[in-house]
């Protein structure tokens, strides 16, 4: 299977991130994951588990890196990887990978994933968002970034907020081409 980058960043939504780790492991995807102090934090508040013991769960399948860790090897395009998912995606963080600014871990693998063609999402989990916000994420996706906004589907019948999670994590899956049916598809 693939090598896939995740990024946790400092927005809420920490959900989503969870349940994508899961799923790629499950899948027997290769998992290198960093998450911001906030990032960390908020995984924590929203999970009632640390992304560090959910790591630990998976030693075969996750490794952690810390954000300032500019030497990981996910830090260089000659690291082969399947494409990188920013899960939440804070606002700041888009603003600096529109920028092409890439001070932590989180931002050079982003920068690095754009740079080497491969496939790239973030989903941001912010509302509302101001011009500037907009303007950041129209910048990513013109350049070829999947801007996924953490909008889940109702025509799907979710009956609890694990399938309205199912759903986008599902998603990301697709926009990183990784197949995997957890969720209802659209049918009539």
């Amino acid at each position: 299977m693939s090598e896939i980058v995740v990024g946790i960043t400092g927005a809420s939504g920490a959900v989503y991130a969870k349940k994508l780790l899961e799923t790629l492991a499950a899948e027997k995807h290769r998992i290198h994951l960093v998450a911001s102090k906030t990032g960390a934090e908020i995984f924590r508040s929203e999970n009632d588990v640390d992304v560090a013991q959910l790591a630990e769960a998976e030693p075969e399948w996750i490794k952690c890196y810390r954000n300032d860790d500019l030497h990981a090897p996910i830090a260089s395009g000659s690291f082969q990887t399947g494409g990188m998912a920013v899960v939440p995606a804070s606002m700041d963080v888009c603003g600096a990978i529109a920028s092409g600014l890439a001070p932590t871990l989180i931002t050079r693998a982003a920068a690095v994933t754009m740079k080497e063609g491969r496939r790239l999402v973030v989903v941001p989990r912010e509302t509302p968002m101001s011009a500037v916000h907009l303007d950041n994420l129209a910048k990513l996706a013109r350049a070829g970034v999947v801007v996924m906004p953490a909008c889940p589907a109702f025509y799907t019948g979710p009956l609890q907020v694990g399938d309205l999670v199912d759903f986008m994590v599902q998603r990301i899956c697709d926009a990183l081409g990784i197949e995997v049916e957890i969720a209802p598809r659209w049918s009539r």
